[in-house]
């Protein structure tokens, strides 16, 4: 036994030195991370330098965790499905009913839009809230139009918060003057500006803390996660809890479902005292579309959002499964605002790093280090999530999204979008729009005007094809143009379960 003692402790002695050797490694990326973060400060003057100071001292906590991680951050082993009462059907929040006092309700809170992302994969330049959805409206028009409504109605002052990103929040400022006669106080903020690090050094890209030039790609807004110590930052919480303010409902400014919703209102308002649900995340049954969103698990006995990034590599399949994980986040958030202090002071917000790994246009390998605001639902007391129906869930990230909101399919009121009464059935359409759609002018260019599609199922269409006015579409329709080919659809024409394929032109003579 003596020689296997002997392997025994110079095994131990190698996963020592071993870790030792990792430590020292470790360190040394710190400092030099520092020392970089320094220089950029030092080539700058101006009122920028004490921004980015913030930004980095936040930026530098996430590096050095990011140096601190082993493996996978779960335990596949741990992962349980949420007890019951974790996760409440809405038809249960909803037969509650409403109080007399509504009013009294909406004046406790703060609608929080998440303004960071630009139009760039819809082809378009500048905010993506800026993008016209429906009958000239953009995402924020809408927004604005919802919130006023509600402020009229209840005689209450619901304010709008816009979370901007440094590559949105000049050309939003310059929009929000048109909105200084309705009825709504909007206040900005901006989360912070983070260094891209390159892959090979793990240090910043940047030469300077301009965002031109060789710099242009060297920054990026850190995910939505950032909102906590951003919005604490901007001393907006803490003006807002002064005001009165207990509660948050935050979500993405392209999710055209998530409106405040005052049921789920009334519910959080009601709590006991000493019960008050600090934090509430809608989720939404799982369909084969939404395989990659997250999902809530018990987890070491707490709630928490698992994200198929955090998924280890086996398991993958598993997480998308519709039967073993049956909903998912719609990041549509309520959230109190004395809890966000708290945990801000304490410095115990707990978020898991999301390492995005990025290839830029040159050709660089950079990575990316980013939070997701749901995961710091582990962090609040008595968090629940409340299963709620998909018409909460409405994003629009493609051109194939935009035309189901632009069509007949939903009707609109005060900002609103609701599913026309007219269709027979609850679900949307599946609808896949080729690469000759992608970007919102091709798009537009290619409806003379938006087909009615009451009664539509499924459309696919690919290649170069355009629509007269007046077109129908139902049941299963798809719609290939072959490379050299082009399809008209004429005007007035009804496709009904139809494939259209080959080359039909329509010329003006």
């Amino acid at each position: 036994t003596a020689p296997l003692q002997l392997k025994e402790i110079n095994r131990n002695k190698f996963w020592n030195r071993m870790a030792q050797f990792q430590e020292v490694m470790r360190q040394q990326l710190e400092a030099s991370m520092d020392k970089e973060l320094e220089k950029l400060l030092s080539v700058t003057e101006g009122a920028d330098v004490e921004v980015a100071r913030k930004d980095f001292e936040g930026f530098k906590k996430l590096f050095h965790r990011f140096l601190q991680a082993k493996g996978p951050s779960v335990d596949w082993a741990k992962i349980h499905r949420p007890p019951e009462d974790s996760i409440q059907p809405y038809e249960r929040i909803k037969a509650r009913g409403l109080p007399d006092n509504v009013s009294d309700c909406l004046d406790k809170l703060v609608v929080v839009k998440l303004n960071g992302g630009l139009g760039t994969s819809m082809g378009c330049k500048g905010p993506k809230s800026l993008i016209s959805v429906r009958n000239e409206n953009t995402f924020l028009d809408l927004t604005v139009q919802q919130i006023e409504h509600l402020n009229k109605t209840y005689n209450t002052d619901v304010p709008l918060v816009l979370m901007n990103s440094f590559n949105t929040d000049e050309d939003t400022k310059k929009i929000l003057q048109k909105y200084t006669h309705h009825r709504v106080k909007i206040h900005t903020f901006n989360q912070s500006r983070y260094p891209r690090i390159n892959k090979e050094s793990l240090l910043p890209m940047a030469t300077d803390l301009g965002t031109m030039g060789e710099n242009a790609d060297a920054w990026y807004p850190p995910g939505h996660g950032d909102i906590y110590p951003s919005f604490y930052n901007s001393g907006l919480l803490e003006q807002l809890i002064s005001e009165g303010k207990e509660y948050i409902f935050v979500s993405n400014i392209d999710n055209l479902g998530a409106t405040v919703d005052l049921y789920i209102l009334h519910f959080l308002m009601s709590q006991p005292n000493g019960k008050r649900c600090e934090f509430i995340m809608e989720v939404t049954d799982k369909t084969r579309a939404d395989v990659k969103g997250g999902t809530l698990i018990q987890y070491d006995g707490k709630l928490r959002l698992l994200e198929i990034a955090q998924v280890p590599k086996a398991h993958v399949d598993e997480f998308k499964s519709v039967t073993k994980f049956k909903i998912f986040n719609t990041n549509n958030l309520w959230i109190s605002l004395s809890a966000i202090k708290r945990l801000q002071e304490q410095s115990a917000m707990d978020m898991e790093i999301i390492v995005n790994p990025k290839t830029l246009d040159g050709g660089l390998n950079v990575v990316q280090l980013e939070t997701a605001v749901g995961a710091a639902i582990k962090s609040f007391d008595n968090a629940l999530g409340i299963n709620v129906p998909r018409s909460r869930f409405l994003p629009v990230k493609t051109t194939s999204d935009l035309l189901l909101v632009m069509s007949n399919l939903y009707s609109m009121d005060a900002g609103s979008l609701t599913m026309s009464e007219k269709r027979e059935f609850p679900t949307t359409p599946h609808v896949k729009l080729g690469s000759s759609f992608t970007k919102v002018q091709e798009y537009l260019s290619r409806f003379e005007s938006i087909p009615d599609m009451l009664e539509l199922d499924h459309l696919t269409v690919s290649g170069d094809v355009t629509f007269g006015k007046n077109v129908s579409l139902k049941g299963t329709v798809i719609i290939i143009a072959n490379h050299g080919d082009r399809i008209d659809i004429p005007a007035g024409a009804m496709l009904e379960n139809k494939i259209v394929s080959g080359n039909l032109r329509i010329l003006d003579h």
